[in-house]
């Protein structure tokens, strides 16, 4: 894993740490799987795209490698996990970062539309969390980070799905925590506020009313930016970390405290 040096910055511990970033291939956990690497922690992507997960690769460089892989075929996560773990011997991080939105008006989300949400949001994190702590037991040692959303602290209308699979995360995170940390597992959520990712900030353009809304309830002013919310996760996963377990993090210039 990570540690402390006395002069407040991250190093690595002598065995190079294992990370699984779910949905690693762009915006958020891209930026996540940038700083890991940079900070020499060997880095699975795992995402639907292999032609996104291969820019990214290119990207990324040596300590990267990628997984082509739909989370939402539950059944193929424990052979996924089994597979990475008997590669490389041991997982030390895995961060839930996968997820899908939805925008549409309350009474106009189908049943369907409602359970997609879920299955890839909620669901998917839950099969694949469960497989990789099993990996995490044998070596009393591992750290989980969910990533869930400012929806889930507030509400945001026409994201009823999205907010209730946000809500649910955190609440799984708090579960998690207090089940598995006595075990040497550490689990932890970060909750972005508005950051600018290519898919936000078209949103956000588009619709000029909700941009100055957000940015008028923002402390500090601006967006944030995807690396904003990847020097967190390398915090939230190092030894300086080592601890927190349990805790929703908002990383959202004040957003959900802002008037």
């Amino acid at each position: 894993m990570l540690q402390a040096t006395g002069n407040n910055q991250l190093s690595v511990m002598k065995k190079q740490p294992l990370a699984i970033i779910t949905g690693g291939g762009s915006g958020i956990g891209l930026a996540i799987a940038t700083t890991f690497v940079a900070n020499d922690i060997k880095t699975i992507i795992i995402g639907r795209d292999e032609k996104k997960l291969r820019a990214s690769q290119k990207k990324l460089g040596k300590l990267c490698e990628i997984i082509v892989c739909d989370l939402t075929q539950l059944h193929q996560i424990p052979s996924l996990i089994q597979q990475i773990y008997s590669t490389h011997g041991h997982i030390d991080i895995l961060v839930n970062n996968a997820g899908i939105n939805l925008k549409k008006d309350f009474a106009d989300v189908t049943d369907d539309d409602f359970a997609n949400i879920m299955l890839t949001n909620v669901q998917s994190v839950f099969t694949i969390s469960r497989e990789t702590v099993k990996k995490m037991l044998l070596k009393k040692k591992g750290v989980i980070l969910n990533i869930s959303s400012m929806a889930s602290q507030y509400g945001i209308p026409k994201v009823i799905a999205y907010s209730a699979s946000k809500g649910a995360i955190e609440a799984m995170t708090r579960a998690m925590a207090v089940e598995i940390s006595p075990f040497g597992i550490r689990i932890n959520c970060i909750a972005p506020g508005f950051i600018a990712t290519d898919m936000s900030a078209k949103a956000l353009e588009n619709d000029p009313e909700r941009k100055n809304k957000v940015l008028s309830r923002t402390p500090i002013g601006h967006l944030g930016e995807p690396e904003d919310i990847g020097t967190t996760a390398l915090f939230l996963a190092s030894e300086a970390a080592k601890y927190i377990t349990g805790i929703i993090l908002p990383v959202d210039g004040g957003n959900s405290i802002g008037f």
